[in-house]
């Protein structure tokens, strides 16, 4: 077993509810093992506020949450990623940035619940319920003896865990 924690960044378009609830569930159920981060494609520059209820209730810190460009993450000095999952279907089609370091990539898509329109509970809970379903994968991947498995062993249980029902 080894020390090493795996940076794994969460790509969306908007950087503002999916990411973002994604990042602070890895790092929270990751227990020190993962450090989550997030961007956007287009980020839309502030983080939606029904995400923030999703990560103060995860016990994640809200104080340096902010939506932010990937570019961020392709520059010299930024962290290197080990994993990266995009969570939205629009983040998946676009061209990405070179990620140094040739991170294990996949694609686990959740319905967009900033995009529901109605009351405030119908916008929580479509929020909580995208919640959930990113906490059921999230799970699936803390689990993982990653330490021990070869790259091609973690792409293809990234792959497993995308197509994984929620």
């Amino acid at each position: 077993m080894t020390d090493k924690t795996y940076n794994v960044l969460f790509l969306c378009t908007g950087n503002s509810a999916r990411s973002i609830m994604a990042e602070a569930l890895v790092t929270t159920m990751g227990q020190g093992r993962f450090e989550g981060y997030s961007a956007g494609s287009k980020p839309v520059g502030k983080v939606n506020p029904f995400a923030i209820e999703v990560v103060v209730e995860a016990g994640y810190p809200t104080e340096n949450l902010r939506s932010k460009s990937w570019d961020e993450f392709a520059t010299p000095g930024a962290p290197q990623m080990d994993i990266i999952i995009t969570v939205c279907d629009n983040a998946a089609g676009e061209g990405c940035p070179y990620w140094p370091g040739h991170p294990a990539t996949a694609h686990w898509g959740f319905e967009d619940p900033a995009a529901v329109e109605g009351t405030d509970d119908a916008k929580q809970f479509a929020f909580r319920h995208v919640a959930e379903q990113i906490r059921t994968r999230m799970q699936l991947l803390v689990d993982l003896p990653i330490e021990t498995m070869s790259i091609k062993a973690v792409r293809e249980e990234l792959h497993r865990i995308g197509r994984t029902t929620v």
